[in-house]
């Protein structure tokens, strides 16, 4: 394990990620689950269309069914049925007539293109059409949204509003699923007090855990939380222990940075082995990460912004690769000007938090959302995004072009 501290002997964050992911892959327990039960989950098998969509062809358009021979310049048609959805057109088609028809209703057999009724004059005797038709006009084909036997969603499709209500359309019922990591989590320190408790003398609220905890529910963890474990090395052991026979992976919050108890470590070495320590990132310089006897470990920072960033950039693609969401990218990048002068150091990658918007030219901007301190948990709330600062890059000047990643889901407001 190194604890060297220098700048060099850092971990980048390109390299954590690397050692982090190479270490783990998706689970393979699945399950099958009802649709109304699927949302949040991942496919894990490819979804396969039984039937084609529409089943059908049909109507896109209120209007009229014709024949392009009949549609002649001046012609008057005469209406010889309709067509209504769930009510198709029955009998004989006349030639030299038209069929009334609405949306979504199968086009009688012959129909070559559909007039939208806003093209078309009705008279006593018939109807007679303002625009001649092309092939093809209007009709919906069979199969032209989706192929009977065709790949609708691959493994490791994450289901949610714009999945879930195509299978539902193509009569799926059941969804074969990952099952559900199970995450154990706990904070350490003799400072930390639950959330809802009176603070005692030197005591603060354990932000950290409940911050984790909201983000594994939204990524669709099965959540352990063990709660805050005392400095006492009997109880840290029995903590890890109880962790570890339960879940995939344990998250801590505090208790890795340099000058923790020895035992900290010792118990880690114990159990299993730390791949690595520290990184040249910040804030979260101070993250563990390892493999325990059965489950994957992460030790996030004990401040509350740096464990929301190592979350974030490193825990949650572990969790999405662990829960088989192959389909899951990572957070874009681009660059934009800044309008604020931001403090720097050279020697580690700054996640500092900022707010984007459209500058008086029509471009994209970002601003900083002040004092960036690891502390300063509100910087969250107030922004929508990462100014990512390059590791050997110094202060930057307002007007510089700066790397910008918007928040996904787990932090945007």
């Amino acid at each position: 394990m190194d604890c060297c501290s220098t700048n060099s002997s850092l971990l980048s964050l390109e390299q954590a990620l690397e050692k982090l992911l190479s270490q783990s892959s998706a689970i393979a327990q699945t399950e099958q689950i009802p649709l109304a039960q699927a949302v949040g989950r991942i496919t894990a098998r490819p979804v396969i269309s039984p039937l084609n969509v529409p089943p059908f062809d049909n109507s896109a358009m209120d209007g009229y069914a014709v024949r392009l021979a009949d549609v002649t310049p001046d012609a008057v048609l005469p209406v010889a049925g309709k067509a209504f959805a769930g009510q198709p057109f029955q009998g004989e088609w006349p030639a030299g007539s038209c069929i009334r028809i609405m949306t979504g209703a199968p086009v009688p057999k012959g129909t070559e293109a559909v007039i939208m009724q806003e093209q078309a004059e009705v008279l006593e005797n018939g109807v007679r059409f303002t625009h001649s038709p092309k092939a093809g006009q209007n009709v919906r084909l069979a199969g032209e949204d989706i192929r009977q036997d065709a790949e609708v969603l691959p493994a490791g499709s994450r289901l949610g509003v714009a999945q879930l209500p195509i299978l539902a359309s193509l009569g799926i019922s059941q969804v074969e699923v990952y099952r559900r990591l199970n995450v154990a989590l706990f904070s350490t320190g003799d400072e930390l007090q639950a959330v809802g408790q009176p603070l005692q003398d030197g005591q603060i609220y354990d932000t950290n855990r409940f911050t984790v905890r909201l983000m594994l529910e939204q990524i669709g963890c099965n959540v352990i939380d063990l709660g805050i474990i005392r400095d006492n090395e009997q109880a840290l052991r029995q903590a890890f222990h109880e962790a570890d026979a339960q879940a995939d992976v344990v998250i801590t919050s505090g208790g890795v940075s340099v000058g923790e108890a020895d035992y900290t470590k010792q118990i880690l070495d114990e159990l299993g082995k730390i791949a690595f320590w520290k990184l040249a990132i910040k804030p979260g310089k101070p993250f563990a990460f390892g493999k325990l006897s059965n489950a994957l470990f992460c030790g996030l920072p004990g401040n509350p912004v740096s464990a929301a960033v190592t979350f974030y950039q490193l825990v949650q693609p572990l969790l999405m690769q662990l829960s088989g969401h192959s389909q899951w990218q990572p957070p874009r990048r681009f660059k934009v000007k800044t309008t604020s002068s931001l403090k720097k150091t050279p020697g580690r990658l700054d996640f500092q938090r900022g707010v984007l918007s459209t500058g008086a030219n029509g471009q994209l901007e970002v601003s900083s959302t002040g004092h960036q301190g690891s502390h300063v948990f509100t910087s969250f709330s107030q922004g929508d995004c990462f100014i990512v600062l390059e590791r050997e890059r110094g202060a930057v000047a307002a007007g510089e072009w700066v790397t910008v990643e918007p928040f996904n889901h787990l932090l945007e407001r």
